[in-house]
């Protein structure tokens, strides 16, 4: 009976596997990528720094979402997952376009630059979760 109920076991699992480790692959690049250091400013109880890196990894976290609710297959998910990564990364690169001065003002710990990385990763992660309805 339990077997029953357990058979998407091994789904979940690899679907799982699959998003933690294109979850740590995203901060492992982003943190590498920003000139201001994450952990550093978190570990400083700096709020800037927490709030935009929390709003960079939501903001991937959401496409991944779709990615895995819209996938085919592990490899299609994967695949997706990597689209969501690159648009991420290139929405924090964009970002530093606009505000010449972003990772220092992040690193000075400026809420408010913080708080706009923040919500423009979640908006940009939310329109691109939107466009994965293949």
């Amino acid at each position: 009976m339990l077997n029953h109920y357990l058979v998407g076991l091994p789904a979940f699992l690899a679907y799982f596997g699959v998003s933690i480790a294109l979850l740590v692959a995203f901060a492992i690049v982003y943190t590498a990528l920003t000139p201001h250091h994450e952990f550093a400013l978190i570990k400083a109880n700096k709020s800037a720094g927490a709030i935009a890196f929390g709003g960079s990894l939501l903001g991937f976290v959401l496409p991944l979402v779709s990615a895995i609710s819209n996938s085919v297959s592990i490899m299609d998910c994967l695949l997706w997952g990597a689209v969501a990564f690159v648009v991420q990364i290139l929405t924090f690169l964009s970002l530093r376009l606009f505000i010449r001065d972003l990772s220092q003002r992040i690193a000075n710990d400026e809420i408010a630059t913080g708080v706009f990385v923040a919500f423009a990763s979640v908006a940009v992660g939310l329109l691109n979760a939107a466009s994965m309805n293949y």
